[in-house]
């Protein structure tokens, strides 16, 4: 019983510092520590911020030049180790590019500083939240993180920045939580009256009034009647379910119940809700929505064009935009490899692999996919025909002339 007083105790200084917390400052958006700390509680958020965030970090990077009209790799493998092995000290590419998304989600705004050691690129460098000052009139950046080392003055073309959904001047993010900020609210009171409600199996509320017929109890009476209560009161938070009222005192409960709060129906509103403002089918976060396989199938496809395929771009763009020389945008681009978000679906992997050999591609081309060795012959592009080779159709309607 200690323990579980200590731990109550806990909680409401904890409570009372969120308290502290959720006053906003006054012509800016709440502080990321207020608003992502509290808001990470809540398992919408949790879960569209951590399926986001682990969507990107899965994908490899691809470093690609154009030759012939096709980009392929170029072969550097100081940028491949960078973007897809270790960006920074001690911080795997998944760990990184996975931070990366949850600082534009959260903050509106991830700034990484590309360090460099003999006009190549040796390190990058993803600042801690609240070290970067961005004046967006000088576009200039104020760094002073002690945890990468990283002091001093940056202009605009020195700093990835990485930006969430932008307001008018286009140069600066908003975190979707500033946006989604009541609903959250919403979700985190919906937690904190579920936790008061099953902490002791569910808490009484009422009144406790003398059943005589005498108006007035008096100043006596009234004590009595208040020691009552708070002893009644202790009772039940302890978890009795009966107790002895004493004399001919009388109990009213006034607290309603949840069906007649309706207080599920609106934690499910809540949770889609939340969805919608981080663009996330609800079925991607176990919501017990009607579900088969056509409108999975349906849900997974705009998930990955409308909500994930915009995420990818803007990361892209801004490495391509600070990595790549102007002069050599055309010939040289960063890219996800989009391939990996069809991994674990074999069936429509098998279907694109049939398809592409049906189209003019090789056995060889095909195999390479999935990392196989070369067959012998396997360099012959295929037709539908039956998949025989180009040149034996070719040779079998000469001889039929």
């Amino acid at each position: 019983m200690g323990i579980w007083r200590n731990f109550l105790g806990y909680f409401k200084r904890e409570k009372k510092s969120d308290a502290a917390l959720d006053t906003p400052r006054a012509g800016a958006v709440p502080l990321f520590l207020r608003t992502g700390g509290n808001a990470m509680c809540v398992a919408t958020v949790f879960r569209c911020v951590r399926l986001l965030s682990e969507s990107v970090a899965s994908l490899p990077l691809l470093h690609e030049r154009l030759r012939d009209g096709i980009f392929t790799d170029t072969g550097d493998s100081g940028l491949y180790y960078l973007l897809n092995v270790q960006p920074d000290d001690a911080v795997n590419a998944f760990d990184f590019w996975r931070q990366v998304v949850q600082e534009m989600l959260l903050d509106g705004n991830a700034y990484i500083v590309p360090q460099y050691s003999d006009a190549r690129l040796d390190r990058l460098a993803l600042c801690s939240r609240g070290t970067v000052q961005h004046d967006s009139l000088n576009d200039t950046y104020h760094v002073a993180d002690s945890t990468c080392g990283i002091f001093g003055t940056f202009r605009e073309e020195e700093i990835i920045h990485i930006k969430g959904m932008t307001l008018a001047d286009c140069k600066r993010g908003v975190s979707v939580l500033a946006y989604a900020r009541h609903t959250v609210d919403t979700a985190r009171a919906g937690d904190t009256e579920t936790y008061s409600r099953f902490a002791n199996g569910g808490d009484v509320r009422g009144i406790i009034s003398d059943g005589s017929t005498t108006r007035g109890f008096g100043k006596l009476q009234d004590e009595e009647l208040s020691k009552t209560a708070r002893v009644i009161d202790k009772l039940f938070r302890r978890g009795n379910r009966i107790v002895n009222i004493p004399g001919q005192l009388d109990f009213k409960q006034l607290s309603m119940s949840s069906a007649d709060m309706q207080f599920l129906e609106s934690r499910k509103f809540t949770v889609r809700e939340i969805c919608r403002f981080f663009g996330v089918h609800p079925s991607f976060v176990f919501d017990d929505t009607s579900n088969n396989y056509k409108s999975a199938e349906q849900a997974n496809a705009a998930f990955l064009s409308h909500t994930l395929a915009p995420l990818l771009i803007n990361i892209e763009k801004e490495l391509c935009r600070k990595l790549v020389a102007p002069s050599l945008c055309r010939s040289y681009r960063i890219r996800f490899d989009r391939r990996g978000l069809h991994a674990c679906d074999l069936d429509g992997m098998m279907a694109y692999r049939t398809r592409l050999l049906q189209t003019g591609s090789s056995v060889n081309e095909v195999r390479r996919m999935d990392n196989l060795p070369p067959v012998p012959g396997g360099d012959v592009p295929l037709v539908s025909a039956n998949l025989r080779g180009i040149n034996e159709c070719t040779t079998q309607d000469n001889d039929e002339k």
